[in-house]
């Protein structure tokens, strides 16, 4: 059999061997007084050498509380300028971050920080409540809250401390940022990466995303989210942007600090785009400052691509990645978009095309799944080998769970899933964490869960569940149990009874032909 491996059409770039810190700090010195972060409604801003001196001086504090290597803290918080402050004093200390979804309930946040072995936890006023019953059972002994205290937390101000250089860590496998990640399958899990993984992934992304010296970025995509933390907060610090943070996105406020404060990159997801092609409201606003639209987490549909671009005047373009893959493994260059495509291979990363069925690499234009080698792959899955071992092969190729095709020009277009995970707006939901939690309804025998096709969401997961004998299941009653349980995006849109769901002699549930129903 004949490997085809496609290589990246970008340059090759240099990596320096620095911590992820360093490297978003790189032009503090150069630009001391530059606006680094912001937030969109003007309560605060950091310049350069303040977000310098911040990030060292809470660091000083963390060590003093005994975060060093080895130790884990969690950050639950919204888009905020202080967000940065916190991921990367835990990095200067020398810890790692796990960051969590701010809009989870206590049970999903005691998951993760039970699984990552967290020992304190960063959040803000309005999930203090959450916070403080999600620790229970866990190794957190403190909560701090960004802003004021109240009862049984600690104010992030009084954390501060002397300033300390960095830690020293091996940046090649010293795990800084423990997101979560359901991966092709299954239950989330604490994806493992190292501050190589990150300043690769930063660097690969250059001759891509090519940034001139005067821009403002909009940052409303969680910075929990890989997406966020990355190509936005790190990636956008790392070259000198003025960042400007949202706690969600709406739309108005951000078309208002568009217009006042001349943003020049909007990163957005399909969702986002669809807005911006057809709210009325968006003729209201001067747009003209835009240069670039980047579209992610999701893929965007050609015409609603060119529908946006024509009516902002300006390139909508998009990128793939992975939570796994630090997490960009293809973008689209300036100037090279097209249509419907993510885009080629980064800089320093091969892609093969691989029949899942018998192994053999396809060629161009033919369907395959996606497999994925380079600096960005993660180091693997915290404390689950076989997790790990069943994503990336022994030659070192992450295997997405991704059918794409790369065509005659080296862009790459996914075609369909061989994974399981539904993608809403962007979100995973895995369809076995669902499962799991609907099997517990007295009425249900059995169930599986799939993602439908929706045009705002991408996909909303659809439940088929056998009812127990004699019994009739509503989907409001579904509603009601995953709401009680997890957070709003993983509700059950659609119920459908069925007699009997359809599984494989192994007893694997055959969502194909779910799917084809």
């Amino acid at each position: 059999m004949t490997t085809i491996i496609h290589s990246s059409p970008l340059p090759d770039v240099d990596i320096p061997n620095v911590t992820i810190t360093a490297h978003v700090l790189r032009r503090a010195d150069e630009l001391p007084e530059r606006i680094a972060i912001q937030d969109a409604a003007g309560t605060s801003q950091y310049t350069f050498s303040q977000l310098s001196n911040a990030i060292h001086s809470l660091a000083g504090g963390l060590a003093a509380r005994g975060i060093a290597p080895g130790k884990v803290v969690g950050l639950m918080a919204p888009n905020l300028p202080e967000y940065a402050v916190v991921f990367h004093g835990v990095a200067v200390a020398g810890g790692a971050v796990t960051t969590i979804n701010p809009t989870y309930g206590p049970e999903e946040v005691r998951h993760q920080l039970q699984d990552a072995g967290a020992t304190m936890l960063f959040t803000v006023g309005p999930f203090a409540e959450t916070a403080l019953s999600a620790i229970e059972g866990t190794d957190v002994t403190e909560v701090v809250i960004i802003g004021e205290a109240i009862d049984g937390t600690t104010a992030m101000a009084d954390v501060f401390g002397d300033p300390i250089s960095q830690v020293e860590v091996d940046i090649a496998s010293h795990t800084v940022v423990l997101p979560y990640s359901s991966g092709t399958t299954g239950l989330p899990k604490g994806v493992m990466l190292t501050h190589r993984n990150l300043v690769a992934n930063i660097e690969q992304c250059k001759h891509a995303i090519r940034y001139t010296d005067d821009e403002v970025a909009l940052a409303a995509l969680p910075f929990f989210h890989i997406y966020g933390m990355q190509v936005l907060m790190n990636g956008l610090l790392a070259n000198g942007v003025t960042t400007v943070t949202m706690p969600r996105f709406d739309m108005v406020e951000a078309l208002d600090a568009v217009q006042r404060l001349k943003i020049t990159r909007f990163f957005a997801v399909p969702p986002i785009i669809l807005g911006l092609a057809n709210a009325p409201i968006v003729d209201d606003y001067d747009t003209s400052s835009v240069r670039q639209i980047f579209s992610g987490a999701a893929p965007l549909g050609a015409e609603l691509a060119a529908k946006a671009g024509e009516r902002l005047g300006c390139e909508v373009v998009q990128g793939f990645g992975m939570t796994e893959l630090s997490p960009v493994s293809h973008c689209t260059a300036e100037g090279d978009y097209r249509p419907g495509t993510s885009g080629v291979t980064v800089s320093n990363t091969e892609s093969r095309i691989v029949d899942p069925e018998t192994g053999e690499d396809k060629g161009i234009g033919e369907r395959g799944e996606l497999w994925v080698r380079g600096p960005q792959v993660m180091t693997g899955y915290l404390n689950n080998d076989e997790a790990t071992a069943a994503t990336i092969d022994s030659d070192g190729w992450l295997h997405t769970g991704d059918i794409a095709i790369i065509d005659e020009h080296g862009h790459m277009t996914i075609v369909d899933r061989l994974k399981e995970l539904i993608k809403f707006k962007g979100f995973q939901v895995a369809p076995a964490e669902l499962e799991a939690l609907l099997i517990t309804h007295p009425k249900v025998a059995d169930v599986a869960v799939i993602g439908i096709p929706d045009d705002e969401a991408g996909e909303v997961p659809k439940a088929f569940v056998t009812a127990a004998p004699g019994e009739t299941v509503t989907l409001e009653e579904i509603q009601a149990l995953v709401s009680e349980h997890l957070v709003s995006y993983k509700q059950i849109k659609e119920l459908e009874v069925i007699d009997a769901i359809p599984k494989s002699a192994a007893g694997k549930i055959l969502r194909k032909e779910l799917r084809t129903r």
